[in-house]
């Protein structure tokens, strides 16, 4: 027997008080059927304010985490446990302890993708959409490490003209993007105005017109009165961006690999399905569980980061 996914899921939301949050890289049928859809920041502050009794997060492994962070007493599920992300696993908690050690006061600011265990080392967490904010809140004599993606860490340093100590982390979804093609790309299309996820690397960033997070880039291209773009981060974004500009072309930044669709796509957040929602729901399994301990380690630079960005 065929499932209606899409019918079932609306059931069980209804009947379990669920809400699901969903990350623009998702596939483009889980963004459609989600409550909410958005960026680190954007949904770092909807799982703060939910009133649903069950969190369902259609998203990667620390996006979840966060979730349980902000909402200790609500059941938080993950379609898959294994959706990870790369920068999160390029940052393992005891050598980063180290490194922390090894820099005594230095305050400590990371991007969201991180683990729990490694938020709770920090002083202040941050996204792409707020980290030039964060790092501007601290006095200039405030030395920083900035963890774990050293091309976010970058770009931050030259619009803030802060000299900080980047952990060496990146995103490989946004390192895959070539630049050999990506100038051949800009030669068919001499008009479109390429666009840029801060966690490109410089190279790419050198070449983009806007630099922004995900909803910033959204923000970006709907507000624009251009109307060819190249965009350079996660492919998921199209759909939404699509939806936002039916009048506009949006064109992939190539990836180095010769995949089929000649773009960038993380293999974590496309681990979810909407089958795997499904029954993420109806078992509401797995479900993502953290120490006491953690979650009130965690929740305090997650806290700074929600605080100075609604100042």
């Amino acid at each position: 027997m065929t499932i209606d996914y899409i019918e079932e899921i609306k059931k069980l939301k209804k009947e379990k008080n669920a809400v699901i949050l969903a990350h623009f890289y998702q596939e483009a049928a889980i963004q459609d059927i989600a409550d909410y859809v958005g960026d680190s920041l954007g949904l770092s502050k909807k799982a703060a304010e939910t009133n649903a009794e069950m969190i369902v997060f259609a998203g990667v492994h620390f996006m979840s985490e966060t979730a349980k962070i902000l909402n200790p007493d609500k059941k938080v599920l993950l379609p898959d446990l294994d959706a990870g992300c790369s920068l999160a696993d390029a940052t393992p908690v005891s050598e980063f302890k180290k490194f922390i050690e090894a820099h005594p006061g230095y305050k400590v600011i990371t991007y969201i993708n991180c683990s729990a265990e490694v938020k709770a080392l920090s002083d202040i967490i941050c996204t792409s959409s707020n980290a030039v904010k964060i790092v501007n809140s601290l006095p200039k004599e405030q030395k920083i490490i900035f963890a774990p993606d050293k091309n976010l860490g970058r770009f931050v340093m030259k619009e803030t003209g802060r000299d900080m100590v980047l952990w060496n982390g990146a995103c490989v979804v946004h390192e895959a993007f070539s630049m050999d093609k990506l100038i051949t790309l800009k030669q068919k299309h001499p008009e479109a105005v390429i666009v840029a996820h801060p966690e490109s690397e410089d190279h790419i960033l050198k070449t983009a017109s806007y630099i922004g997070s995900t909803t910033g880039l959204l923000n970006y291209v709907k507000n624009s009165k251009e109307k060819e773009f190249i965009v350079a981060t996660e492919a998921g974004i199209l759909h939404k961006m699509s939806s936002d500009n039916p009048d506009k072309v949006l064109i992939p930044a190539p990836s180095k690999e010769d995949n089929t669709c000649a773009c960038a796509e993380c293999h974590f957040m496309k681990m979810n399905t909407m089958e795997k929602l499904y029954r993420c729901i109806k078992n509401e399994t797995p479900e993502l569980k953290l120490s006491k301990e953690l979650i009130e380690k965690a929740y305090l630079p997650i806290k700074k980061m929600l605080d100075i960005s609604a100042a």
